[in-house]
């Protein structure tokens, strides 16, 4: 029900063409399953947007100096330096970046997506760029209508981030159950890989043969003065 590490990767490669005019990248991954796998997408992304992938390099996911590193991709002059990996490595990298005079603009997935990214790196992180799958709730078709709803119901505090997508997850079930006539999901999975639902976060909820939500939203944010804000939602096709 929200977007998974490929649309992020995708949808990153897509904002930096679009939107930061990137000509040239450079990426570095933390050798981990989700660093490694959000870079690759985003590295393939880039070159089918016609990106130029000046250099790819790797580091560990327990890694605080990136010296050597950010040495030999300072000699490229990237436009953009991608990490897959997560927010306590990508702080130090910032810190780094601003020390050795590299302007090209940091950005990473949902990893590296947190408000304590900005206590690791301090002002170095400023222009860092972000994304994290789903929409805000006010930018959701559904989303401020139903969350009044649900607060009716359950009271605001019982309220989470992911609650509106639960939500969509059940009804998704709950309409192929009922087309199938049946609660065997041997009987009502057929139903779902065909399903077309209007939802509280997307409208037409579907999706793609592998199973995977079709047009995913992202979210995508930018550091600015320490603080994580929303600069776009995108679709990511």
């Amino acid at each position: 029900m929200i977007a998974n590490d490929n649309a992020l990767g995708a949808g990153l490669a897509n904002y930096a063409k679009k939107e930061l005019k990137a000509k040239t990248v450079a990426v570095i991954d933390d050798r981990t399953a989700y660093g490694q796998g959000v870079a690759d997408v985003f590295a393939a992304t880039a070159k089918k947007d016609g990106l130029k992938v000046l250099d790819r390099e790797y580091t560990n996911d327990k890694a605080t100096d990136f010296s050597a590193i950010l040495t030999k991709i300072k000699s490229t002059n990237p436009d953009v330096i991608f990490y897959g990996g997560m927010y306590t490595q990508a702080g130090p990298l910032a810190r780094q970046l601003k020390q050795l005079g590299i302007k090209a603009t940091l950005m990473g997935g949902d990893g590296i997506c947190a408000p304590d990214l900005a206590k690791l790196g301090g002002d170095a992180v400023n222009g860092t760029v972000c994304a994290e799958g789903g929409s805000p709730l006010s930018q959701m078709p559904g989303g401020e209508a139903w969350k009044k709803r649900y607060d009716a119901e359950f009271g605001a505090k019982a309220f989470q981030i992911y609650s509106p997508y639960s939500y969509d997850a059940t009804m998704v079930l709950a309409k192929a159950m009922e087309k199938a006539k049946s609660t065997d999901p041997k009987k009502y999975l057929s139903y779902i890989q065909n399903i077309d639902y209007n939802g509280v976060t997307k409208n037409k909820i579907h999706f793609m043969a592998n199973g995977n939500l079709a047009d995913p939203s992202i979210t995508i944010s930018k550091f600015e003065g320490g603080e994580k804000k929303v600069v776009a939602v995108e679709q990511v096709k």
